[in-house]
């Protein structure tokens, strides 16, 4: 009886990161000739299928210096051989809230079917790990099925229920460039053998196999290369065919409900959360403000419908993982930040203009209506009853943008920036204000004896806050702590009191590290932090510390728009766990938030950090991590390089830096109330 030989489906792509180490243009130069080839042979009939790494955005890259191209692309569609979508960018998870992941996909699978293609896998071949609530989004858009790397346990199998969506891990990653390199066949064939010995182990009798690698071509022997392959290997016979065949083929049964960040058997390279933090909070400010446009654009109809899609799709062009992550050349991040700042004209122009049309003042809720509110607004005549917070010169807004007027000097004027209280009861403020203490009926902030201490009904939190920082031998991908570092814990100088009003009160409080505004509203449960500072060190990671009374065992924090529920070894402590084996990372207490984490009572909502950490009875807040270098070689945190060891020296942060966030102490289900003090979801017009 022949022995039977495991069906191998092996599908050709090129992972293409738009920018990375090196510059979008640059990279578009080299998509030109991958992707002219890759057309050739399918059109030609020399490959079956071309996979285009699950994004439409390369396409259009594409065909904005190839216009030529489109009709015979539509045709390739059309014959099932090209597959685009069903992204319009390949986001990160972690770093992206739900509103621009559905943003992500709703573009994404328009301009997929109007080029004709209906086939579509949630395709994540490379994100740094993978969220749990991401499966539930793709069956939203009717997307049953799934390609994953990186985050998956070693006890999951390579076929698998993800939260309901049949799932394939691709066991030995995307990147499969063995047909290109310059090795014998026999080489190649054991090359392969070793590696599709692995995947079985984890596979049935059907394995997956990508052909491919990150901006690569494709051989034009590749065909015959597989046919002498299937020649010499005993065990298993390579198909060349499109990874649908391959979810036609297999039975999933195994169920996996939890987020895929294991890092055991891959990286999933959890530094990206914390490097160049600046990104991440513009990306922060760019997603609500141009989500707060859309909805205002939906409501009034002032026919930016397009303007507001052609801002999404540059905030989903920066919100790509090389990207967003920040382990990029300062090239392309530099790039990032022009787009956000085109993002936030677009966005600023559109409530503005929306603002001057009303004919009085108005309140907008999308959120909460008859709650009570403080919100900010700017306004060159002070309304009764508001607090000036500061004031500045400029034009009014509405000026601007009245067609039928021209801004002149004596138009310049004294614009207020101004809080106003909505949905009061005319109660006198509850603020209370000392030397070095502010309070309200909710909660108290005091400074002693060089340490800052919060008071909470009957609860007294000691030497509550701290500003430390850690040397940082790591790069882009990987935090790294020297060995033996116990870091630096800024000293409390002073404290004094600068505004003592009835809607707002604060304090500035001066450290060996900076001066921190705290600031606390009216009836508010949060109190605030406002942190400006010119960074002049480098290789340091900075994190304010929250010393709770309990150990910190499990948090839950915001992804997509969602709730998250982590468990944590609160004694774990990655600097005493450093990997001495080549293809480890370590693994760390640290996890990506978006707006928001909870832990013991106890709650932190930040303006774009979004990276925490567990340890003991602690939590702490990333405000900023500086490194010069994409990838180190002699990173001990990960032991292999994950990149190129491209110098960035902006990401060491260097010159003015800023953090904002607010504290404080409600149960887990008041999460959206908080939030949206922060966030506000009401805006003046």
């Amino acid at each position: 009886m022949a022995h039977r030989k495991k069906r191998v489906i092996a599908y050709l792509h090129s992972h293409w990161d738009r920018e990375w180490y090196r510059e979008f243009e640059v990279f578009r130069l080299r998509l030109l000739k991958v992707f002219d080839i890759v057309i050739d042979m399918l059109s030609e009939n020399k490959i079956p299928s071309f996979y285009f790494d699950g994004q439409v955005c390369a396409l259009l890259d594409y065909l904005k210096l190839r216009p030529e191209k489109e009709e015979i692309i539509r045709k390739l569609i059309a014959e099932k051989k090209l597959f685009i979508g069903p992204f319009y960018t390949l986001v990160d998870e972690f770093l992206t809230d739900g509103i621009c992941f559905r943003k992500n996909l709703e573009i994404g699978l328009k301009i997929s079917r109007d080029f004709g293609c209906e086939d579509f896998i949630g395709y994540f071949a490379d994100t740094f790990g993978h969220s749990q609530n991401i499966p539930e989004i793709l069956e939203e858009y009717g997307i049953d099925k799934a390609i994953v790397w990186r985050g998956v346990p070693d006890s999951v199998p390579s076929d698998f229920l993800f939260c309901g969506v049949p799932t394939v891990n691709l066991v030995r990653g995307y990147f499969m460039d063995i047909f290109s390199a310059k090795k014998t066949i026999h080489e190649k064939a054991q090359f392969l053998k070793e590696n599709l010995d692995k995947i079985a182990k984890k596979s049935s009798d059907t394995l997956l196999l990508p052909i491919g690698a990150d901006h690569l071509g494709i051989p034009e022997d590749i065909a015959e290369q597989i046919e002498e392959v299937n020649n010499i290997l005993e065990d298993y016979y390579i198909e060349l065919a499109d990874p649908f065949k391959y979810f036609e083929s297999v039975k999933f049964k195994a169920k996996y409900n939890e987020e895929l960040r294991d890092n055991s058997q891959t990286f999933i390279l959890p530094g990206c959360y914390s490097a160049r933090t600046r990104l991440k909070q513009l990306n922060t400010q760019c997603s609500y403000k141009l989500d707060l446009a859309n909805k205002l654009q939906y409501n009034f109809g002032n026919g930016y419908e397009r303007a507001i899609e052609y801002a999404y799709k540059l905030l989903l062009q920066n919100q790509a993982h090389d990207s967003i992550c920040g382990c990029s050349t300062d090239e392309v991040h530099q790039e990032d930040i022009i787009r956000y700042k085109k993002i936030l004209q677009i966005a600023d122009t559109i409530i503005e203009e929306i603002r001057f049309e009303q004919e009085d003042d108005i309140a907008i809720s999308f959120i909460n209506e008859d709650k009570y509110k403080l919100l900010e607004c700017k306004r060159t005549i002070v309304p009764d009853k508001c607090q000036i917070l500061e004031k500045e010169q400029g034009f009014d807004t509405k000026l601007l943008h009245d067609i039928n007027r021209i801004p002149v000097t004596e138009d310049y004027t004294t614009i207020y920036t101004v809080l106003r209280e909505f949905n009061s009861d005319d109660s006198q403020t509850d603020l209370q204000v000392g030397n070095d203490y502010i309070a309200n009926s909710n909660i108290r902030l005091e400074v002693t004896n060089g340490q800052i201490d919060l008071y909470e009904g009957k609860n007294v939190y000691r030497n509550f806050i701290e500003f430390v920082r850690y040397k940082d031998e790591g790069d882009t991908y990987n935090f790294c702590p020297e060995v033996g570092d116990a870091g630096e814990v800024a000293q409390i100088r002073s404290a004094r009191v600068i505004m003592n009003k009835n809607l707002r009160c604060s304090l500035k409080i001066d450290t060996s590290f900076f001066s921190v505004i705290v600031f606390l509203n009216k009836k508010s449960k949060l109190i605030n932090f406002k942190i400006n500072w010119v960074n002049l060190v480098t290789n340091r990671k900075w994190q304010v510390r929250f010393n709770l009374n309990k150990a910190v065992k499990e948090t839950y924090s915001e992804d997509l728009n969602k709730i998250i529920k982590r468990k944590f070894d609160s004694n774990y402590n990655m600097r005493d766990k450093l990997p001495k084996d080549k293809g480890i990372e370590v693994k760390t207490n640290t996890a990506p938030m978006q707006r928001y984490v909870w832990t013991n009572g106890f709650g932190v909502i930040t303006k774009g950090l979004c990276e925490y950490e567990v340890y003991k009875n602690t939590l702490s807040i990333t405000l900023l991590r500086s490194t010069g270098i994409i990838s180190k070689p002699d990173n001990k945190a990960r032991t292999t390089p994950a990149g190129p060891p491209v110098k960035v020296p902006e990401a060491q942060q260097l010159g003015e830096n800023s953090a904002e966030f607010a504290i404080g102490f409600f149960k887990n289900d008041e999460w959206v109330d908080r939030v949206e003090e922060i966030y506000p979801q009401t805006i003046i017009l």
